[in-house]
């Protein structure tokens, strides 16, 4: 299985949870602390989202993506306000220590839910960290660690991102391309056909994706 921002990649080992079992949990995560009064008590998915990527952000995690069945930006996160999937659980993949870890959430009803259940889940990690409690932390993840699949293809977006950013027009792709493929090309040094033939399979996904 290739990991993907859209369609959602579901982890393998990971149990789905069958719909009707589903929780409706609005009220379970609704704001807590000091909020905007002018603002609703309950997250929506943009905010979800975003406070998802900074929980990760302040981990120190590298390589996120963020995987659901919502259409994404072009950025690579889900897009609030599209189209609803059926299917609204999330699975987040990410490096930690130079070890890819994943994290999944489909309990809830909407992805809203199940983005902040993630996120409190590692903002609960941290606090061992805080605490002094650095390899507790670590060994609570080990059981995150993602389990390898077989022939896995990476994303464009990992192919093509080069000193944390990403070429968002066709001209930025193609001459990221040309760059990246004086190195890859089988007749450079260190290059080879499989390299070569990953990043044109970038290309193509590349340019349909800023031409969306």
């Amino acid at each position: 299985m290739s990991v993907t921002a859209h369609p959602l990649s579901w982890p393998d080992g990971w149990p789905r949870t069958p719909a009707g079992k589903r929780q409706d949990s609005k009220n379970r995560f609704k704001r807590t602390g000091r909020w905007n009064s002018s603002q609703s008590p309950y997250w929506t998915f943009a905010e979800a989202r975003d406070a998802l990527a900074e929980e990760l952000d302040r981990m120190g995690a590298r390589n996120v993506v963020l995987s659901s069945n919502y259409e994404t930006r072009l950025d690579g996160l889900p897009r609030s306000g599209g189209r609803i999937p059926d299917d609204r659980g999330v699975a987040v993949y990410f490096t930690l220590k130079g070890v890819q870890k994943v994290m999944a959430c489909d309990m809830h009803v909407r992805a809203e839910e199940n983005m902040r259940s993630i996120a409190l889940a590692l903002d609960a990690m941290r606090a061992l960290e805080r605490h002094g409690g650095g390899v507790m932390m670590e060994r609570a993840f080990e059981g995150f660690t993602a389990l390898p699949a077989p022939g896995a293809r990476r994303s464009w977006r990992e192919v093509f991102k080069v000193d944390g950013t990403l070429p968002t027009t066709v001209t930025g792709v193609e001459s990221r391309y040309r760059a990246l493929a004086k190195d890859r090309h089988p007749d450079s040094p260190g290059g080879s056909h499989d390299a070569m033939a990953e990043l044109n399979a970038a290309r193509d996904e590349a340019l349909k994706a800023v031409r969306t």
